[in-house]
């Protein structure tokens, strides 16, 4: 299986989910980013580490990172393996006396370990293909829509990817019934995508 190295771009706030981060990985050497959701304390903890800012008490990743070392244990990768009804899978791949192990993993977990163990972030080619987007940076799309508090054509992509069949159905039939037909084009690619 062919491997395709991440790295993280950046986290900001997510317009698609009350309370949600974006958490974006690039792909390393090139355009496409995946774009995922993750909760506000995972958001704070990659936040956190990545800022080398050192709070009083160790964050349950920073506990995690301290028992692995403890014990001799590595954590030699991530990989986002698997991309299921708008939620993301990983692994953690760790090494202990020469003997590999792997361990099912929240994707946002699994990336604030990577940056406390300093290790690599992989995805596969199929899932880069399938769910990575490329932000459009040309002037015309830089600014951000203003009509009517419309969100920016990216944020929608990103929002449309972490929803589940049922919410993505629900915002069909209220986009077809505000005739919002961009959106509800958008809205039906994704559904049928997936089916």
């Amino acid at each position: 299986m062919e491997k395709v190295e991440l790295e993280i771009g950046g986290i900001s706030y997510s317009y698609s989910q009350s309370g949600a981060y974006t958490l974006i990985l690039s792909e390393s050497g090139g355009q496409r980013k995946l774009p995922i959701i993750i909760g506000q304390f995972e958001a704070q903890s990659i936040a956190i580490e990545m800022e080398k800012m050192k709070p009083a008490r160790p964050l349950t990743h920073d506990l995690f990172r301290n028992f692995a070392r403890t014990f001799n244990i590595k954590l030699n990768e991530i990989f986002i393996n698997k991309f299921e009804e708008g939620v993301f899978h990983s692994v953690l791949i760790f090494e202990k006396d020469n003997q590999i192990f792997s361990l099912d993993s929240r994707t946002s977990d699994a990336v604030a370990l990577a940056i406390r163990f300093n290790c690599p972030i992989y995805t596969s080619y199929e899932i880069i293909e399938e769910v990575g987007v490329v932000f459009d940076t040309t002037d015309e799309s830089s600014d951000a829509e203003t009509d009517e508090g419309k969100q920016p054509v990216v944020e929608q992509q990103q929002g449309l990817l972490s929803l589940v069949l049922e919410e993505l159905e629900t915002m069909l039939s209220e986009a077809v019934e505000n005739e919002d037909f961009e959106l509800a084009s958008k809205i039906r690619d994704e559904i049928n995508r997936r089916k």
